[in-house]
């Protein structure tokens, strides 16, 4: 016999004493769920209910119930009526990538509704690419009773991935649903004070939540590939958890906005700033209160420094000269040196009080304090023209002061 059959015959005796691998476990059974039916295929769903005192974080969901949905969406600059009937649907997807297009998919979409006095969290996920027309299907009567979604970052990603998924299926997206981004009145509300404006950063500073454990949003899609290569559904329940996490945290910002926005006494000075630079397109009475309470509050540098100078513009575009110019000499007190409230109480004492001798001394002091402080040369030479132009005008005119 030759020297391959004689290795096949070995091959065969190897593998036959190997014991037999063991089937990977189903993933409804993974991640809890169960298979769920649409008409179009099969998807596994996963569904959770928490009662409206449940805490997320430092956040009840009740808030969001009771949040002023007028009112924010006013804010959030939202098209359509949030407040009608059907209520809010609290949306977001895990996808097969973050660049969008036409090749990507949302493969876990997680949704969640407010029935009855409890919050019903649901979520989709299709087990191969197929799967994809029972994931669409599962999802139309979710948009069908919504007054307007949810979402965060949704604009510009979330909602036109799913509109292009239904687009390609060849089904209806509901292109008029009110849609509530939360990351536009965020950016207004923390940019400044946080370093950035990502959910999880809110989740930590905002919603006093700290995951644990969490898959980080880079690696979801290599572990969806990674499942439907092997089928070990184990490191996707992960998945599911920062999905259902996700969704939750959606919920208790809305909360939270909906709290702030009527009582601005509930939050810290920093973010009283940042509600005064939310209203300030639509209510500049609420936006100034804002910015005068976050001063009287104690609000820290840098954000005070940002806040009198806003404060100081609107107050001289009302001709209220008295709090201008007291938020401006405030502001140039600031330890690190701030060319704009020297030059605005220069051109006052030039131009409003005509004190050219004031002016003067304003001016002369600012250049000094610049070059100390090493300012940019257009700094500079924007003081030192000022200065040669008062000096002249003094020259010309020694008796005004």
């Amino acid at each position: 016999m030759s020297t391959v059959d004689d290795l096949r015959r070995v091959i065969r005796r190897i593998e036959g004493a190997r014991p037999p691998r063991p089937a990977a476990e189903p993933v409804e059974r993974v991640v809890d769920g169960e298979l769920h039916e649409t008409g179009q295929g099969t998807i596994v769903l996963v569904q959770r209910e928490y009662p409206l005192s449940h805490r997320h974080g430092a956040e009840p969901l009740a808030d969001a119930v009771a949040a002023p949905l007028a009112l924010l969406a006013r804010a959030a600059r939202v098209d359509g009526d949030v407040a009608a009937a059907g209520g809010l649907l609290f949306l977001d997807t895990e996808t097969t990538g973050l660049a969008g297009g036409t090749g990507t998919y949302a493969f876990l979409v997680g949704a969640a509704l407010v029935e009855g006095d409890r919050l019903v969290v649901r979520q989709y996920f299709m087990r191969d690419f197929d799967d994809e027309p029972a994931l669409l299907t599962a999802l139309e009567p979710l948009l069908a009773r919504a007054a307007a979604i949810v979402t965060f970052n949704g604009a510009g990603f979330d909602l036109p991935l799913l509109e292009t998924r239904f687009v390609l299926a060849r089904r209806r997206w509901p292109a008029s649903l009110a849609h509530l981004d939360l990351l536009r009145p965020a950016r207004r509300v923390w940019t400044g004070w946080l370093p950035d404006c990502r959910l999880s950063t809110l989740e930590s500073a905002v919603l006093g939540l700290a995951r644990e454990d969490d898959v980080p949003g880079g690696l979801i899609p290599l572990l969806y590939f990674d499942y439907l290569r092997t089928r070990r559904a184990g490191p996707l329940r992960r998945v599911f958890d920062h999905n259902r996490s996700d969704v939750l945290s959606l919920v208790a910002l809305v909360g939270w906005f909906g709290r702030a926005l009527v009582d601005g006494s509930s939050v810290r000075p920093e973010e009283l700033a940042g509600l005064g630079r939310l209203w300030e397109p639509f209510d500049l009475e609420r936006s100034l209160a804002c910015y005068r309470g976050a001063l009287g509050a104690g609000l820290p540098e840098p954000v005070a420094q940002w806040a009198r100078l806003r404060l100081a513009w609107w107050e001289k575009r009302a001709a209220r000269w008295t709090a201008a110019c007291e938020l401006w000499d405030a502001a140039r007190q600031h330890e690190r040196f701030d060319p704009r409230p020297w030059e605005e109480l220069a051109k006052f004492q030039e131009h409003r009080a005509r004190d050219l001798a004031a002016a003067h001394a304003i001016v002369q002091d600012a250049l000094g304090l610049a070059r100390a402080a090493g300012a940019a040369p257009s700094v500079l030479d924007a003081f030192t023209y000022r200065l040669q132009r008062l000096t002249r005008r003094l020259e010309r005119h020694p008796g005004r002061c």
